[in-house]
């Protein structure tokens, strides 16, 4: 509210401040109470402004803030270019002030001004995460969160800074490009699946294989590639194509586990390149065409018939062998046969009913004589 005056009576309220004019300069501030202004020849102008809003604005505030009148019923805040500054009013985040020049009254309210140099590019306070998810912060500074298990690579404009560990970062605006890369820590899954890859006797088969890895070297992991996920699966599937390409179908069957280790050792390799640490590789599936299937369920049948029999051929000449030695036993030894001729009378005289068939006459020669 303007006011000009030859003679009137100003009623300033306790909340209220008078920007005192005369003939547009500032000569002083008009405290609350009455004022009377006597004006013949010069031109006196009184605005009158709140002080419940602790910042004072006006057309003239570079004017103001520069005579020096204000004593310490108000403070000046001047930022130059790479300054910035945080206001608290009381005690609460209120805004984020970039270079220019501020008025704010004193008393009414209680203000505290942070200054900061923007070329430090990284803001440092306590309590930041207080203040980091508020909108004006925002405005004005690049807020990143690393959460915990996971490190931080912080690059400005593109060259490398530091590693920082879990917690809650800000970096000035329109001073660097400052750029967060948040790398992972904890051991992770990476699943290879449906590839399709020709042995070396040209049987087309389709594989899906598991990894397990971690990054040991978050730097290296942001610098390498965008994604180190990806271009450890690329190499994994590279490594597996290398592999098994080199083998036929039966030996790879036959061979799993040592496939696996050399796709290992091939992707370990690439993967140190890349700040990982490559656990295990292991085969999970093996897919197989139709007609491959049922003919290697054949080859599987007579191979398993085959084995049978010979298990059974075997037996047989073991018991043939067992017998003949037998044979050979009694016929070196007639008591030992006379021992067995007893024996088996003693079973043919236990049973009930006895009937005896007789042919060659010398077999019947000598039941008669045993009987």
């Amino acid at each position: 509210m303007t006011t000009m005056m030859f003679n009137q009576l100003i009623q300033i309220q306790t909340y209220e401040a008078g920007l005192h004019f005369v003939d547009g300069e500032f000569v002083g501030v008009l405290a609350p109470g009455r004022h009377r202004l006597w004006s013949v020849f010069r031109k006196q102008t009184v605005d009158i402004v709140s002080r419940r809003d602790p910042w004072l604005r006006h057309d003239k505030l570079d004017v103001i803030a520069r005579s020096g009148l204000l004593g310490d019923q108000a403070v000046v805040v001047d930022l130059t270019e790479h300054e910035r500054a945080i206001v608290m009013i009381d005690g609460r985040f209120d805004r984020i002030l970039k270079p220019g020049l501020y008025v704010y009254w004193n008393g009414q309210r209680k203000v505290e001004i942070e200054r900061y140099d923007a070329q430090d590019v990284r803001l440092q306070r306590n309590h930041l995460s207080r203040i980091a998810r508020e909108s004006l912060v925002r405005a004005a500074l690049d807020v990143c969160e690393v959460q915990r298990f996971h490190r931080g690579v912080l690059f400005y404009d593109g060259k490398y800074v530091e590693t920082l560990d879990p917690g809650v970062y800000a970096f000035w605006r329109e001073t660097v490009d400052a750029r967060v890369v948040e790398i992972d820590l904890r051991e992770q899954t990476l699943d290879v699946a449906g590839q399709e890859i020709m042995t070396a006797d040209k049987v087309t088969l389709r594989l899906n294989l598991v990894a397990t890895y971690r990054v040991v070297d978050p730097l290296k992991a942001a610098a390498a590639t965008l994604d180190v996920a990806q271009a450890l699966y690329r190499e994994t599937q590279l490594a597996a194509r290398a592999v098994i390409g080199a083998r036929e179908l039966e030996v790879f069957l036959s061979e799993k586990e040592n496939v696996a280790d050399e796709i290992a050792a091939i992707a370990r390799r690439r993967a140190e390149t890349l700040g990982l640490e490559l656990i295990t590789v292991g085969v999970r599936d093996v897919i197989l065409p139709g007609e491959m299937k049922d003919l290697l369920n054949k080859v599987t049948q007579a191979k398993k018939a085959a084995e049978a029999n010979l298990i059974f051929r075997r037996e047989e000449t073991a018991a043939m062998r067992s017998q003949a030695n037998t044979a050979r036993l009694l016929a070196d030894n007639p008591t030992l046969m006379r021992l067995r001729e007893l024996e088996v009378l003693e079973k043919i005289a236990a049973e009930g009913k006895l009937n005896v068939v007789v042919g060659e006459r010398g077999l019947a020669d000598r039941i008669v004589n045993l009987l």
